[in-house]
């Protein structure tokens, strides 16, 4: 009996000691996760193998008066911040309707849960045309463990509200009249991460700034920009490329835009007479802009798609962006990696209006003439804006770049019997990095391809690649191929890309270029049969047209018509 109550009380004794340990043991690991920063305290949250910090703000809420004004450091707070909470994300459409806040300059940290210190900083830009997306626009658990790095993702102005070049706006502030307000808030975003990201266990002298599509655009302005010399260390661009827009025609298009709400709103009583209004230094305009529902300024350009011409933004104003855009020849010169897919244009080809509803109700592949269409844009369309993404910058860049220049081109997905027939349509889609990041990202239509050890070895490989490069600018991997350095000459050998496609149980990897130009794929569309003529040329002036890659498809169409 006695014995027994013993055991019973060592018992007892042994369980209250272990959870009095485990809440101690919490207690400093939350103790541990309070990280003071310029600005004050900040509670984060371990999970998912990540300490994780969410919601941080980096700039004051740009509404009233700070609605299109530089963004303004955040005010300082007494209390630790609860960083433990998701990210508000900026206003914007949805097919839900308007979600987010215009109060959301705001950032989130992660990085491995680990005592390691000084580890490389990779900073993210989210994709969306700068439109729309947000900070969570992946889960960062495999990034950050297996690139061993700090990441931190970002939200900034978007739409009308991240760009507008509408003249009364101007306040004399050179660099605040841009209208790139967007841009002016990673500045500021980038500035609070150099300056508090050693509190978090990263490099500040070692900051990769990425993006991905809209993101990655920005990024290679980023590299033209005087505003961020000596800002980060080197650059990863992920289907992004060279796109700006020219301030004054910019003008034109959002003051139609406007106008619309003028007339709406009883301002005025024509369309035209709106626009001029809209154009004008009246202070009545700047007042009525600024006083604009939010809501209308987050929807004002909805079906922009992947047109400039609908949606223009990083202007060439001379300040924040060179005059003559990326002909410049003074780039913020660092080590930088460009990355394309074969398959690019796929999704948004899927989603142009001339195929979305046979694709909606599955009806595509039983109509041979709209499915010879859907092929036709699909393979044109991804043929031009992989060159974009990686050639065309690489050849515009090189001869002013003071610093080593890579490519790479995923072609995973092309192979139908290797990774499905549910990704064979899309192939090495926009944005197909991503699922080699997070696995739930694009199911089902990766749902075969995350199943292949080859897969597992690709994902292993590519990012094997990018830690070697956050860590020293060279993107090295001991059990593959020597990536070489785009440069003319190696384009001539035929060894200027890194190729990465795998089979079900390997990845594949080899040294390549990109075997023709922009004349070649004119000469191929102009050569095909598959569609009618007449079908052609709607397929060519109303799907393909006024991309940000279509520019010479374009001109040779427009000189072709007249």
């Amino acid at each position: 009996m006695l014995t027994t109550q013993i055991k019973k009380s060592l018992v007892q004794t042994s369980t209250v000691s272990f959870f009095l340990l485990s809440a101690l043991v919490s207690q400093a690991h939350a103790t541990n996760l309070i990280v003071e920063t310029t600005a004050g305290k900040v509670q984060g949250i371990a999970q998912e193998g990540l300490f994780t910090w969410t919601g941080i703000p980096y700039g004051k809420a740009p509404i009233g008066d700070l609605r299109w004004k530089k963004p303004q450091p955040a005010n300082l707070w007494q209390m630790p911040f609860d960083a433990t909470k998701p990210a508000v994300d900026c206003i914007q459409m949805s097919k839900e309707g308007t979600i987010g806040a215009e109060d959301c300059l705001n950032l989130n940290i992660y990085r491995p849960d680990n005592n390691q210190q000084n580890l490389p900083v990779l900073f993210y830009l989210h994709g969306g045309n700068n439109q729309f997306g947000t900070s969570a626009e992946f889960n960062p658990q495999v990034v950050a463990t297996e690139l061993n790095a700090v990441i931190v993702t970002v939200n900034y102005r978007l739409g009308a509200l991240g760009f507008n070049p509408i003249n009364v706006l101007n306040t004399g502030d050179k660099v605040e009249d841009s209208g790139n307000y967007a841009l002016l808030d990673i500045k500021l975003s980038l500035d609070w991460v150099k300056n508090n990201i050693k509190s978090f266990g990263g490099n500040p002298d070692n900051i990769t700034i990425s993006g991905f599509s809209a993101g990655g655009r920005d990024v290679m302005a980023m590299l033209i920009s005087p505003i961020f010399k000596n800002s980060f260390n080197k650059a990863i661009v992920f289907s992004g490329g060279m796109t700006t827009s020219d301030k004054d025609a910019s003008a034109q298009i959002f003051a139609d835009r406007l106008a619309k709400l003028a007339v709406r709103d009883g301002k005025k009583s024509t369309q035209a007479s709106a626009k001029t209004w809209i154009l004008s230094h009246s202070s009545d305009v700047k007042d009525y802009l600024y006083q604009l529902p939010a809501v209308d300024l987050a929807n004002l350009f909805g079906d922009a798609g992947i047109r400039m011409s609908q949606f223009p933004h990083l202007y060439r104003d001379g300040t924040v962006l060179p005059k003559n855009g990326f002909e410049t020849d003074k780039y913020n010169s660092v080590p930088v990696i460009m990355v394309t897919g074969q398959g690019e244009f796929s999704l948004f080809a899927r989603g142009d209006k001339r195929f979305s509803s046979a694709i909606a109700d599955n009806s595509l592949a039983t109509n041979t003439k709209l499915l010879n269409q859907y092929h036709f844009v699909n393979k044109y369309g991804s043929l031009l804006y992989s060159l974009f993404n990686v050639n065309q910058s690489a050849k515009t860049m090189y001869p002013y770049y003071d610093a080593p220049i890579y490519g790479v081109e995923l072609a995973i997905g092309n192979n139908e019997v290797v990774t499905g027939s549910q990704l064979a349509p899309l192939g090495s889609f926009h944005g197909i990095f991503l699922s080699l990041w997070d696995k739930t990202k694009f199911m089902p239509f990766t749902e075969q391809l995350e199943k292949l050890e080859g897969t597992i070895d690709t994902r292993k490989n590519l990012n094997g690649y990018l830690a070697s490069f956050l860590l020293n600018g060279e993107p090295t991997n001991a059990s593959q191929v020597v990536w070489k350095r785009w440069t003319p000459e190696n384009e001539k050998a035929g060894e200027s890309l890194l190729i990465i496609d795998e089979n079900k149980q390997k990845s594949i990897i080899y040294m390549s270029n990109k075997p023709y130009t922009y004349n070649d794929v004119i000469d191929l569309i102009e050569q095909d049969n598959t569609v009618t003529t007449k079908e052609k040329h709607e397929l060519v002036t109303q799907v393909l047209n006024g991309r940000w890659f279509s520019e010479p498809l374009d001109a040779h169409f427009a000189q072709k018509a007249q």
